[in-house]
């Protein structure tokens, strides 16, 4: 494990984050964000592009909280390409995903040949110091300590057969999802480390992995155009398809009243399916005037009111939506590129904070409760 430790008082604050995180996931995840009981919290954004994560206000659409000065070689202040990003606490877990090579190059990145690698997993608080790190910065591999393009990562705790805290990580190139433990141990793997593959303990490009109630792990196996539902032993007991439809699985959660939310960027949707696979609920994010015809959004979050969270990739915007699927919030230009006043590139990921139903432990919790 990599420990930035090059600014005074980082080691103190790893003691505090290591010894207060029960009490900060337990506590802190419901109290100390702005949590707003009408639904009106702060929106977490991953802006893969623009190599930053934020943190806006609804009611103004500024930048009230950022982590990456733009940089597309990654540091102590700097993130390239993140894809996810979560907060709990006072702490934000992103996901260091980089960016790969492209001619031209990509959008946050200056290098056609190389790409800009992060291949980090790392938690900072809110001064944006880094108090802990998987994976070391710019480097690509799959040995101890080492990643290849994470693109999601999360807070879990109670891992069947691992007491405590530990950050589960879909470490997308090695073809594989990790648990590691907060001294940097990889403890349980699912997937055959640079291994590309659909049979037994094999993957193909994961792009999520959630802790489920029951135990399970919930896994978006996105080139394989499928999500699974495995036993912490690896045996596949779900699978979704969508019908057979599914094209690119980019994220998958488990709702409270038991479907699965499913982010179907291949076909420009977010779909709800029942426990056999069929569609409930969808949201298409290429209909409306100015879309990008293909916008492929790669997440879907269902927030506690109903409504679902969508990071709508290119278009560059991230929309809430009704059960009706009428837009009640954006934040970004339809289809318009930016890193100026409510403009945003490539966006990930977004989560409201405070709202994490479907996402990690704790589960189902009351935000109305004084006991936490």
């Amino acid at each position: 494990m990599t420990i930035q430790a090059s600014k005074p008082g980082v080691r103190s604050a790893i003691i505090q984050f290591v010894a207060g995180l029960v009490l900060l996931v337990a506590a802190s995840l419901v109290h100390a964000q702005t949590f707003n009981p009408a639904d009106k919290g702060p929106v977490l954004i991953s802006d893969q592009f623009n190599n930053r994560v934020i943190v806006v206000d609804r009611e103004t659409h500024k930048v009230v909280w950022t982590f990456g000065d733009g940089s597309d070689k990654p540091g102590t202040h700097s993130v390239v390409g993140p894809n996810d990003a979560e907060r709990f606490g006072q702490f934000t877990l992103i996901s260091g995903t980089g960016i790969p090579p492209s001619s031209p190059p990509l959008p946050g990145c200056n290098d056609a040949v190389n790409g800009c690698p992060d291949n980090r997993v790392f938690i900072v608080d809110l001064s944006g110091r880094i108090i802990w790190q998987y994976g070391q910065a710019g480097v690509t591999g799959s040995d101890a300590n080492q990643l290849n393009t994470p693109v999601q990562a999360a807070i879990v705790s109670n891992f069947p057969g691992h007491r405590g805290f530990h950050v589960i990580i879909a470490d997308q190139g090695n073809q594989r999802i990790i648990l590691v433990n907060l001294r940097g141990n990889i403890v349980w793997q699912y997937g055959t480390t640079g291994v590309v593959g659909e049979g037994p303990n094999q993957l193909n490009n994961p792009n999520s992995a959630e802790l489920l109630e029951n135990g399970h792990i919930l896994i978006a196996d996105e080139a394989n155009n499928r999500v699974i539902e495995i036993t912490p032993d690896g045996d596949i007991v779900k699978t979704f398809t969508i019908g057979g439809t599914l094209n690119g699985a980019a994220f998958a959660s488990r709702l409270p009243n038991h479907d699965t939310l499913i982010s179907d960027a291949g076909n420009n949707r977010i779909v709800e399916v029942n426990s056999a696979d069929q569609i409930v609920w969808q949201y298409v994010t290429n209909n409306g005037p100015y879309s990008n015809p293909n916008p492929q959004p790669t997440r879907g979050i269902r927030l506690r009111n109903g409504d679902t969270l969508i990071s709508d990739q290119f278009n560059n915007r991230v929309i809430q939506v009704t059960p009706a699927g009428k837009i009640v919030f954006q934040q970004g230009k339809t289809n318009v590129i930016g890193n100026g006043f409510n403009q945003l590139n490539g966006p990930y990921d977004a989560k409201q904070i405070g709202d994490f139903t479907g996402i990690t432990p704790p589960f189902d919790f009351d935000h109305d409760r004084d006991d936490w």
